[in-house]
């Protein structure tokens, strides 16, 4: 069943993701919880952006580099790159590889997603469990459950520009990196 967007309302949408189901095709792609689309927008467009954000979102849910590669434009730019990460699409696959060594669970979901010209805005829930490793600490199984919001400005139905932030203090305490 397509991802409907009901012009101009917030949709309530399960949320869905996993390996097996992936091959499916567009269904199986993470369904944002809730949908928010600029009534002004054309169809094709919102449609367009939608399916880049969820695409994206699936990538970072499942790993699935394939999906980074779908969503993201080839001259990528991260907006807020941190210090030590590739600019453009090498370096949320290698932030995405780097997480996964820590929490091989990682589940991605969108609670809210805001379309608006040519800007998405999503707002992520990660959530797993910390069983391998975050650089010398070992996970013991702790939960990890934490939020990020990202803009993106996108360009022929891909994610040309990105600005994030994680809540990444959350992340660490989880991780037992950081005291509470």
């Amino acid at each position: 069943m397509p991802l409907s967007v009901m012009r101009g309302t917030v949709l309530a949408l399960a949320l869905t993701a996993s390996p097996q189901a992936l091959a499916a095709g567009a269904d199986a792609l993470v369904q944002p919880k809730h949908v928010t689309v600029d009534a002004s927008l054309p169809k094709a467009q919102a449609d367009a952006e939608i399916l880049a954000a969820r695409r994206y979102a699936t990538f970072w849910s499942t790993g699935d580099e394939a999906l980074a590669h779908a969503a993201l434009a080839p001259d990528f730019t991260d907006r807020t790159l941190p210090p030590g990460r590739a600019q453009g699409v090498p370096g949320p696959l290698a932030a995405s590889a780097f997480v996964r060594a820590a929490i091989p669970d990682l589940m991605a979901g969108v609670e809210q997603l805001v379309v608006a010209g040519d800007r998405v805005t999503v707002h992520f829930r990660f959530q797993g469990h910390f069983t391998g490793h975050f650089g010398a600490v070992q996970g013991k199984g702790q939960v990890v459950d934490f939020i990020a919001t990202d803009l993106y400005r996108v360009q022929d139905g891909r994610i040309a520009e990105n600005w994030h932030i994680e809540d990444n203090l959350t992340l660490l305490r989880q991780l037992g990196v950081v005291a509470q």
